[in-house]
């Protein structure tokens, strides 16, 4: 969701600040601002809309200073407006804030009746004013940070700077994602790695309720309470051109060629053939542990949640223990029946979503055994998780998540194979059979993304149809789901994704030679109930697009369009189907002239409930 980046130092602080703004536009956001401190002034820039705005507007009213906050906002509390844009400033002290401050309104009115006027609609400038109050009351500014922050309740990521105190910046976290840079006699403060990946790849990651405090050349961790802390800096190895286009017209397109090299990366070092099994170093189970599990909960949001779907079907055929899959906002409400022989398994690309760390929490509050799939090494759920399986996708910009699902499916099906194992369930010919397989699929998505040209031609067909269903079954049917998702992701086109079977029950009311119908249709154990399904369809003049099995003659002569997927084990069938999904949501997007990386409404990662 929303961006922070702040730095001090001997540098201009603006360029890099802005600049870092600009690697954080994948989280989504409605309005920018920039706010410096020099020579005891604080100036602020701010403006609603894209960073184009915040840069046209610096151009007519230059600021500058060593010392700056910036911040790409994402409306919560209040419309998105100039007016709502962070940072805000109250007296002397000048706030930006990710996250969300739940006690807001009684703190605003507690506030009013001190005698300060507010000017935003937001709960971030309660923040500002709450500060101000308490160092009026001759606390000095750190001290006055801490009394305001103590008060707060609910998520915050906070950078803040005072005219009094010309050379200090304090950052602060509790429930929003915060990472700290260090350079020669300069630091730098950000959301996400990338924003600030350009100047080091020395860094810290703050926990929930730490504070940090820059002062000239040096910096200060502690507790919110006070409490002094020793942190050490990570070595983080991504490069600043991973973040980048790489020459692909949208950082979608890069990152759906991406995922041969991502499944490469997600496998590599953890397949033991000759055993037929799998070696994840940070699980944090062992074999005997695994063997106490009795059911799984796959709990996650969105895309991730359809990965968790493919991975229940997974799970339940080889480890035969039943599995659920939740989606995490109604995890917790919903007074989930859970123990210690229960493994909840939290799925999340950024580590970072609220819903499915709040899920977690809840399971561990239980006694659940606990574990993630994450893409972000030190990320919150990362961290508080019991044991995790990172996938190792690299950053995703794009919005519409692509190499990050198909690792997530990827690390699913390593976690089958090492349960199995554990379980006794799956032989060691079995799990060097599969484990074989795993090894094929980076070759095979490559000869999969020759799909592209052949998907743009059909997007161009099917470009203007209002609404498109997609058909699966088995776990193919969540690949459907995820589908449908995609295009309405990007394309702003209605689309439902359904299990093949179920369309008889309500779906084929639909069909007629206006909607086109995305069939997933392999030669794999449900194929031949997969194409009556299909000749329903087309019986009722519906117009197929069928993803088929290279040599599959009999579909392809039956239907309007087919894309031809190389043979692949039908456990690792989602993978492959994936792509041809992913590039036709991507081409229907661009042919409509939709902003892919960004589309309307939408954030790369929820952070708030």
């Amino acid at each position: 969701m929303c961006g922070i980046v702040g730095y001090i130092g001997s540098q201009e602080a603006v360029p890099i600040i802005f600049e870092g703004l600009r690697k954080l536009e994948y989280r989504g956001y409605d309005s920018a601002g920039i706010a410096t401190l020099t020579n005891g002034v604080i100036t602020t820039r701010r403006s609603e809309g894209k960073l184009v705005n915040l840069e046209r507007l610096i151009k007519e009213q230059p600021l500058s200073g060593h010392i700056g906050i910036g911040h790409t906002r994402w409306a919560t509390h209040g419309r998105p407006s100039e007016t709502n844009a962070h940072p805000h400033q109250a007296g002397s002290i000048v706030v930006v804030h990710n996250g969300i401050i739940e006690n807001y309104l009684p703190l605003r009115e507690k506030l009013k009746k001190a005698g300060h006027t507010f000017s935003s609609e937001t709960d971030t400038e309660v923040i500002a004013h709450l500060v101000e109050e308490h160092h009026k009351q001759r606390l000095d500014f750190e001290a006055a940070v801490r009394a305001a922050l103590q008060e707060l309740q609910g998520a915050f990521a906070v950078c803040i700077l005072c005219c009094d105190e010309p050379d200090t910046l304090i950052a602060a976290k509790l429930g929003s994602p915060m990472v700290i840079g260090l350079g020669e006699a300069e630091f730098f403060v950000a959301s996400d790695i990338p924003a600030i990946l350009a100047h080091t790849r020395e860094m810290v990651f703050m926990e929930d309720g730490e504070m940090v405090l820059f002062s000239g050349a040096a910096c200060t961790f502690s507790t919110i309470a006070g409490q002094p802390l020793e942190k050490k800096a990570r070595h983080i190895d991504w490069s600043p051109l991973m973040a980048e286009k790489g020459g692909y017209k949208h950082f979608m397109l890069k990152e759906i060629h991406e995922q041969p090299q991502a499944v490469r990366d997600t496998i590599a070092g953890r397949l033991q053939e000759e055993q037929g099994n799998v070696y994840l170093e940070d699980l944090h189970y062992d074999d005997t542990a695994l063997q106490s599990i009795k059911r799984m909960v796959i709990v996650a949001c969105g895309t991730s949640w359809h990965a968790a779907l493919t991975g229940k079907f997974l799970i339940e055929e080889h480890c035969r223990i039943p599995v659920e899959v939740d989606i995490a906002s109604e995890f917790r409400y919903r007074k989930p029946v859970i123990d210690s022989s229960t493994l909840v398994l939290v799925i999340s690309q950024s580590g970072e979503t609220a819903d499915t760390l709040a899920a977690l929490r809840e399971a561990k509050k239980l006694g659940a055994m606990n574990m993630a799939i994450c893409n972000v090494v030190d990320s919150s759920i990362a961290r508080e998780a019991s044991g995790v399986i990172y996938t190792h996708a690299g950053p995703e910009i794009g919005v519409a998540s692509t190499k990050a699902f198909v690792t997530q499916l990827t690390a699913l099906y390593l976690f089958t194979i090492r349960l199995g194992r554990a379980m006794g369930r799956i032989s060691a010919t079995q799990g060097a059979r599969m484990i074989a397989a795993l090894r094929k699929v980076p070759g095979l998505l490559e000869e999969a993304l020759t799909l592209n040209s052949a998907t743009e031609k059909i997007a161009r067909q099917y470009m203007n149809a209002r609404d498109f269903l997609y058909l699966g079954r088995g776990k193919n049917f969540p690949i459907a789901l995820e589908g449908a998702l995609k295009l309405k992701e990007i394309s702003y086109i209605h689309a439902e994704g359904y299990p093949a079977g179920e369309m008889k029950h309500g779906p084929i009311a639909l069909i007629d030679e206006h909607v086109p119908v995305v069939v997933l249709a392999p030669k794999n154990s449900a194929y031949e109930k997969t194409v009556s399904n299909m000749e329903e369809v087309i019986a009722r003049g519906g117009r197929v697009i069928a993803l088929i099995t290279a040599g599959d003659n009999e579909v392809k002569e039956r239907v309007e369009s087919v894309l031809e997927l190389p043979t692949v084990d039908e456990d690792l069938d989602p993978i492959l189907l994936s792509v041809p999904l992913q590039l036709l949501a991507y081409h229907i997007a661009v042919l409509k002239g939709t902003d892919v990386d960004q589309p309307r409404n939408l954030a790369k990662s929820v952070t708030v409930e």
